[in-house]
């Protein structure tokens, strides 16, 4: 079942960039393994619907399809990741005398541990907050790259809104009653109009850190490109982090995940808290006719968020779905439809979230909405590199440092779906 399929390239240099054939192969090898899936599912309802039950030999054929299939699925991501991150030091050449003076002051304090050309540069331009215990600014550039790595890396990230700020906190008014309104003749008096209801929310920024470490002997090496190395390391500490927090952080020192408010039966939603759907039926789908519960999310939520909405899970949870139909007989989960896109249920984009929760009792393990006006991280500017030559000797230790908070903006844009009774 297995054969022909495609392995994720030995990558061992940090530098490797994918070319389109491997792409290519990795698709068509994640293609075949998903309709080896397919036939081995339908081979499996049919047995269930002959026997009451399906054979043994044919559920652990499944699983084992199953697991290639996730494999495969994880090298075409990384291969397409790997392909979609941006080169540092592009712009270097192009940006201004002050950017290059900065960015070579910057590689100095790092190789060296030599930070005079940088608070000679800070003090030039009168910026307050950095020094000695602090760690410095990293040029503007790697800044930038740490972001938009980030967003590939980072799969709650990629489809929330964004805001950068230069403050510790963003408050943001929001309507939760609108203007009232209605139609009038051209001379006909004009009643006065209710004002809105607002609410403020609050996003704080909290401290996210990594800590890299590096021999002398690859800071000696003038080949090694110091900025990239300090993005590559720092992407997946910070990315693991952040996705944790965007989904069920609590808020303390951390952003509040959109799991973690209060949440209530979609009859009974109001403002301020997450509304759901429940299955049914404890940590299962229904028997009969188990996509529907899905259905009735998709239309809990209103048509505006609709349009740009999408299921987000884990891999766990995915695992399941890929074997429901719909009524008709159809597959409800379908495979990505070119090397980079998304996989769709019941026609909507799918985000895997592997900090989303399983399926269980009483659990939420599926989410559904517009997280783009649903959910909002905020961005303090400034990536601070603190250099620690003492703590792990004969190493070298980078404490890199960002700002990042992230709560729900709109209430009404993200739905839930239940595994319990109500």
């Amino acid at each position: 079942m297995t054969e022909g399929l495609a392995r994720a390239p030995e990558n061992k240099a940090a530098d490797f960039v994918p070319t389109s054939g491997d792409v290519v192969e990795a698709y068509d090898a994640f293609m075949r393994a998903f309709e080896n899936y397919r036939e081995a599912n339908d081979e499996r309802l049919s047995e269930i619907e002959n026997r009451i039950s399906a054979d043994p030999l044919t559920e652990e054929k499944l699983a084992r399809i199953d697991a290639t299939l996730d494999r495969q699925k994880d090298v075409l991501d990384q291969i397409v990741l790997k392909a979609k991150r941006p080169a540092l030091g592009g712009d270097i050449e192009r940006s201004s005398f002050g950017a290059r003076e900065r960015k070579a002051a910057f590689e100095t304090y790092v190789r060296r541990g030599d930070a005079s050309a940088l608070v000679r540069l800070d003090a030039k331009a009168m910026v307050a907050g950095t020094g000695a215990d602090g760690g410095y600014l990293v040029p503007e550039e790697t800044e930038r790259e740490i972001g938009k790595r980030l967003i590939a890396a980072s799969p709650i990230r990629a489809i929330s809104g964004i805001r950068t700020i230069s403050a510790a906190t963003y408050k943001k008014p929001f309507a939760t009653t609108g203007f009232a309104s209605g139609w009038v003749g051209e001379t006909d008096a004009r009643t006065q109009t209710n004002t809105p209801t607002l609410a403020e929310l609050e996003f704080p920024a909290m401290e996210l850190y990594a800590m890299p470490a590096a021999t002398q002997t690859l800071l000696d090496d003038s080949a090694v490109d110091l900025d990239q190395w300090i993005a590559q390391e720092v992407e997946t500490a910070f990315a693991a982090q952040e996705s944790a927090a965007f989904v069920s952080g609590d808020g303390d020192k951390k952003p509040t995940g959109f799991l973690h408010g209060t949440k209530v039966a979609e009859d009974s939603w109001a403002w301020g808290s997450i509304g759901y759907v429940a299955t049914g039926i404890s940590g299962d789908f229904a028997e009969e006719a188990p996509a529907d519960e899905l259905i009735e999310l998709v239309y809990a939520l209103k048509a505006g968020y609709r349009q740009n909405a999408r299921f987000v899970f884990n891999r766990r949870t995915q695992a399941s779905l890929r074997k429901l139909k719909d009524a008709d007989g159809r597959y409800i989960w379908m495979p990505p439809a070119e090397a980079g896109g998304d996989a769709t249920l019941l026609g909507f984009p799918v985000t895997e979230a592997e900090d989303m929760p399983d399926i269980g009792a009483d659990a939420f393990p599926i989410a559904f909405g517009d997280f783009r006006r649903g959910y909002l991280v905020v961005d303090r500017l400034g990536v601070r590199v603190l250099r620690d030559p003492y703590s792990a000797k004969p190493y070298v230790l980078f404490y890199t440092t960002k700002r990042v908070g992230g709560g729900v903006q709109d209430f009404d844009a993200i739905k839930l779906l239940k595994f319990g009774v109500s």
